[in-house]
């Protein structure tokens, strides 16, 4: 039985037109001609605009703003004066957790990350986070896309536009588990449609239900097989639909249709690609335990970041992992523990794996949210939404191990040293990738836009 990569040899692929109808053996398959086409490939690998430090992203999303005083914001001020009037109103609540110095280079930490605290040497806190929105939708959309009034291409579209892809078999960027409605953080907007990520298991949806056994059920993209036809009756038909969409792209915009050809050409491959390597069934028991991705609480993140992994090393350009639910307004101690339980020791795995690798030094690992909250307690053992100042880590690729740039104010409520703006953000993920966050441009609307609008400065310290 031949392969999808074969019989897209023969058949157009986005690149030339050959129909198979009549094509029964392999033999027969392999004796076509191919032709070739001038054009290059949108997720062909580009070259970037200087010698990069990270080839590839992997970012950990955690979604609904996780409290940054209490986990690498170290406020001895807060422990002091808990229970006072704060300086933006309520009572001041010190951190149910302790904090630590942890590794050669001393950064504090607090005991809800233990594991993540033993790599402490390769992290990099920004301290001094900050952005424009208070509420979750508007703050989630400016993280991804720079923007919370409009629809904009998100950071992972951005770099696979910039960048390419090293596995044409597989999406240049993929999303793991997203939140339901929340496609604007993966999208690729007006930029063309091939570089929009693809959804793997939508949280609430199949993912988790696929994700019970080491062994079995491995989850994957709904869909991926098509019961009904055998591959070369699918490339028959793929083979007819773009040619129609071929003649259409003489009367509308050619570029998207060229997007949506691309596309299916994509989906195609991914058939044989995508379930090969979201089988887990050949990782060893060790390396299941070391993520956790054997047993609850941590089996659904352990696998995800162990997901994350193998698409790196498969040349995926940009990998986003999602683990939500950290916006606790109530029961504080409770809820953020048990989100910190259920991924803390996956994402040290996730670190140390790549770093046996010697896939640290090259590949960015992220891990943030939306925005922190505040010093102030809210309902007695919560808090609120806060925007003004709060902490994101960044390892590998090329940044500072170790290393901790900006801060809070004395109880963490804004940035006051070294103030990093998404755009900030934003233009430095870029930079580390080889990519000039004002030159990585596209031409839509009669103007040139960009992630970071006209903002936004590389924050050079942080760059070892």
């Amino acid at each position: 039985m031949y392969t999808r990569r074969e019989l897209l040899k023969h058949s157009s692929a986005g690149f030339g037109y050959l129909a198979l109808a009549g094509m029964a053996s392999r033999s027969q398959l392999r004796a076509a001609p191919i032709e070739h086409s001038s054009v290059t490939h949108p997720l062909a690998p580009k070259p970037p605009h200087f010698p990069a430090t990270a080839k590839r992203v992997i970012f950990l999303c955690m979604q609904g703003g996780p409290s940054h005083v209490d986990t690498f914001d170290y406020k001895p001020a807060l422990i002091a004066d808990n229970g006072r009037l704060g300086q933006y109103g309520g009572s001041l609540l010190k951190s149910p957790w302790a904090f630590r110095q942890r590794g050669q280079s001393g950064l504090w930490i607090s005991d809800l990350f233990p594991n993540v605290a033993k790599q402490a040497d390769d992290l990099c806190l920004i301290r001094s986070m900050h952005c424009d929105q208070p509420v979750h939708p508007g703050a989630m959309t400016q993280m991804h896309t720079g923007t919370a009034q409009f629809v904009r291409p998100s950071l992972g579209a951005w770099t696979l536009y910039g960048l390419g892809t090293d596995n044409e078999d597989l999406p240049g960027f993929i999303s793991l588990s997203p939140p339901a409605g929340s496609s604007r953080n993966y999208s690729s907007a007006f930029l063309p449609a091939i570089y929009s990520g693809a959804d793997v298991g939508r949280s609430g949806s199949r993912f988790a239900q696929l994700s019970r056994s080491a062994t079995t059920n491995n989850p994957t993209v709904p869909d991926i097989r098509n019961p009904n036809l055998t591959p070369p009756q699918q490339r028959r038909q793929l083979d007819f639909i773009q040619t129609l969409n071929r003649a259409q792209s003489v009367d509308v915009n050619a570029a998207a249709v060229e997007g949506v050809i691309e596309s299916y050409e994509l989906a195609f491959r991914m058939q044989d690609a995508i379930p090969e390597l979201m089988d887990l069934s050949g990782e060893d028991q060790r390396t299941l335990a070391m993520y956790g991705a054997d047993a609850e609480p941590t089996l659904t993140f352990g696998r995800q970041c162990l997901l994350a992994r193998r698409f790196a090393e498969a040349g995926v350009r940009f990998i986003e992992v999602t683990h939500g639910n950290w916006d606790q307004h109530t029961r504080l101690t409770a809820d953020h523990q048990a989100r910190a339980e259920a991924c803390d020791q996956p994402i040290a795995a996730l670190l140390a794996d790549l770093k046996q690798r010697d896939m640290l030094r090259d590949t960015l690992v992220i891990w943030g949210g939306e925005f922190g909250r505040t010093p102030s307690a809210q309902n007695g053992d919560g808090r609120n939404h806060n925007n003004k100042g709060y902490t994101l880590w960044m390892a590998g690729g090329g940044v500072k191990g170790g290393y901790s740039y900006g801060a809070t104010d004395e109880h963490g409520f804004a940035a006051v040293e070294n103030p990093c703006h998404v755009h900030d953000w934003h233009a430095t993920v870029l930079h580390l990738l080889g990519l000039d966050h004002e030159r990585l441009t596209y031409r839509y609307a009669g103007r040139d836009f960009r992630l970071t609008d006209v903002h936004g400065n590389v924050a050079h310290d942080i760059i070892a």
